[in-house]
């Protein structure tokens, strides 16, 4: 048969029959079971020998079909898979079957005794749980083993771990068939980038907005070459009149030097451009541009700090550091 485990149908199928092989395992467990109580009554056997009044299992009726190669998988591939999950299917019928006539007896012979029998003590919801064997039992399931005191005993294992082991099993199958085949979901590893670039764009419409609520208590030095040229082509179209085209000052002080009229930080010169010393001729530029183009502004006259310009102003206001 040609190598198609990467065919979805082949893994489906596979999932199918290690499913179903677990269902046969388990119904052959409670068949075996159920078996070791089979009713002891002599006309029970008698009626048992006789085959009269026992259904017969059902028989399994099949026809051949022609079907065309699935997904690319070839005829013989197909059919063997197909047989294997009829197999299965037909075994658990059988044993579906055998485990009804067997728990017929059983209700039969209980029956007869109920009249005389004493009630059976009520098992709590917690001993049903645990299904725990009694200490006077131990000595039939001690194998022998014994390690530093501490005896193996073979004891069934609870019912609520083996249905949580099962559970798994059932969840393990879900979540291949979501995530490896179907791949209806993203993996970790996709969804951490997903998550990662969702991050980033809000990120980048957060700083779009908080960019516009800048003021003079918020308002930090900008050093991005972007941010540094916008407020460039403001003072050199505006403040130039002024100030200089290098702030090397004119009617307005020199920017160049280490003396200001109003304060020196980034803070003061946000405040002095945002709203103006009318008094000393300096118009407020509120209402002309945005807080985030006045940071910027504010920021590009704090980079011609140091600049030795030509024919600077006389410095003027106080010295700041």
């Amino acid at each position: 048969m040609a190598q198609s485990t990467d065919n979805p149908f082949v893994v489906i199928m596979l999932i199918i029959i290690i499913i179903l092989g677990i269902a046969i395992t388990l119904l052959a467990s409670v068949v075996l079971s159920m078996a070791q109580y089979r009713s002891d009554r002599p006309e029970a056997d008698e009626e048992d020998s006789t085959g009269e009044g026992k259904p017969k299992p059902p028989a399994l009726a099949g026809a051949a079909l022609a079907v065309p190669a699935v997904n690319g998988l070839s005829d013989t591939a197909f059919y063997l898979i197909v047989s294997v999950v009829a197999l299965e299917i037909f075994v658990i019928m059988a044993l579906l079957y055998n485990l009804r006539v067997i728990i017929g007896r059983k209700r039969a012979a209980g029956a007869a005794k109920t009249a005389t029998a004493p009630a059976p003590p009520r098992i709590s919801w917690w001993d049903r749980l645990n299904r725990f064997r009694p200490v006077t039992q131990e000595a039939e399931l001690d194998l022998g083993h014994d390690y530093d005191g501490i005896r193996e005993l073979d004891n069934r294992l609870p019912p609520w771990w083996l249905y949580g082991f099962y559970c798994t099993i059932l969840f393990a199958g879900v979540y291949l068939w979501r995530y490896h085949i179907a791949h209806t979901a993203p993996l970790p590893a996709e969804e951490y980038a997903i998550a990662v670039r969702n991050a980033e764009i809000e990120k980048a419409e957060y700083l779009k907005k908080a960019a516009g609520n800048v003021d003079e208590n918020t308002v930090k030095l900008l050093t991005a070459p972007a941010d540094l040229a916008a407020g460039k082509a403001v003072f050199e179209s505006t403040c130039f009149a002024c100030h200089g085209k290098n702030g090397e000052g004119g009617v307005g002080p020199n920017l160049t030097d280490d003396y200001w009229l109003h304060g020196g930080s980034i803070n003061d010169v946000f405040k002095t451009i945002k709203y103006g010393w009318p008094d000393k001729g300096m118009k407020s530029w509120k209402d002309d541009y945005s807080p985030s183009q006045i940071a910027q502004i504010a920021s590009y006259v704090k980079s011609l700090q140091g600049t030795h310009p030509d024919n600077p102003k006389p410095p003027q206001g106080t010295l700041y550091k």
